[in-house]
């Protein structure tokens, strides 16, 4: 087996990080040709660094990184700082990073990538807003067929919504973006609220990333610790769901989630309902199935591979 290629598209974080690390954690399955930052849970600048940060963490200074979008496409940016804390990854004191930051933006690296790559070879894993990827597509339409798959974190239907009643954060901070890359024609997978709340951190999962005794398990650990207690205010559950990882772990071993081939449309002219991903689980209407809509995961599967991972950094 060859490994994916892929490009991470991320706005950390502390959950974006903790995806950036499994991709960097499993060389076998997944080959990371870059990754790019866009504005998201924090601003660009915070976003890029914190990348950085990460990669300087995995021992993976060569990893090349790249700035994009510093707001959505047509919308002012909104933020998460009440959940991941002015930096993004408030919780443990982190080192400004030392590895550069690339000189070409985001969006031009994504289009000469997917052209000079052989086509149907570069999967997109994006886990914050859509707007590097919406603004690539539109700027270089011929680089759409050449994408393997999208991977990507965000939505829900069941859940609902975590920024407004209706819609979960990465869509709603960019939802025309969200609309281009649903309508593209590429193959798309969806990880929702709806599987991510089934990825909750425990005080046991927790806790076994902290017994690695290494730095990467540490830090993991203390991330967690942080961001979780927003989740766990606001939903009475046991802890919080770590997002992003579950797009990686998807690509790692798909066995680990179920779902269904479905339609999903993006809101975007509603007051109400903005950002919501409208998706047709029941099969009402005779749309076109455009998105794999994951509906379940197997957590302890899902915390084991993370913690096999993890610990080899």
């Amino acid at each position: 087996m060859t490994a994916r290629k892929i490009i991470i598209d991320t706005d950390p974080g502390q959950d974006d990080a903790v995806a950036i690390l499994l991709a960097l954690a499993s060389p076998a399955e997944i080959e990371v040709l870059g990754i790019t930052a866009v504005a998201g849970n924090v601003p660009l600048p915070l976003t890029e660094k914190n990348t950085r940060i990460v990669c300087e963490l995995a021992g993976r200074p060569d990893i090349k990184v790249y700035a994009g979008c510093d707001a959505p496409l047509s919308r002012p940016l909104v933020t998460a700082e009440h959940v991941h804390g002015k930096t993004g990854l408030d919780g443990p004191q982190m080192a400004d990073p030392t590895m550069p930051l690339q000189d070409q933006h985001a969006v031009d690296f994504i289009i000469q990538t997917l052209r000079d790559e052989p086509s149907g070879t570069v999967t997109l894993v994006p886990i914050g807003p859509l707007t590097n990827i919406a603004t690539a597509f539109l700027r270089a339409p011929d680089i759409i067929p050449r994408v393997q798959e999208i991977v990507l974190m965000g939505g829900a239907y069941f859940a609902v919504g975590n920024i407004t009643p209706a819609a979960e954060f990465n869509i709603y901070v960019d939802p025309e973006a969200a609309k281009i890359v649903f309508a593209a024609g590429v193959p798309l997978v969806v990880m929702p609220l709806d599987v991510t709340h089934k990825a909750l951190t425990t005080r046991a999962r927790i806790d076994a990333f902290r017994a690695m005794g290494t730095k990467v398990g540490d830090m993991v650990a203390a991330w967690t610790d942080f961001f979780e207690r927003f989740d766990m205010e606001k939903y009475g559950s046991e802890g919080a769901p770590l997002h992003d990882p579950c797009t990686v772990a998807y690509l790692i071993d798909p066995s680990l989630f179920t779902g269904r081939l479905i339609n999903v449309e993006i809101e975007t002219g509603s007051e109400l309902t903005l950002g919501m991903t409208v998706a047709d689980w029941w099969g009402i209407t005779d749309r076109p199935k455009n998105a794999l809509f994951i509906g379940d995961i197997d957590a302890e599967r899902f915390y084991a591979l993370l913690a096999e991972r993890l610990a080899l950094l």
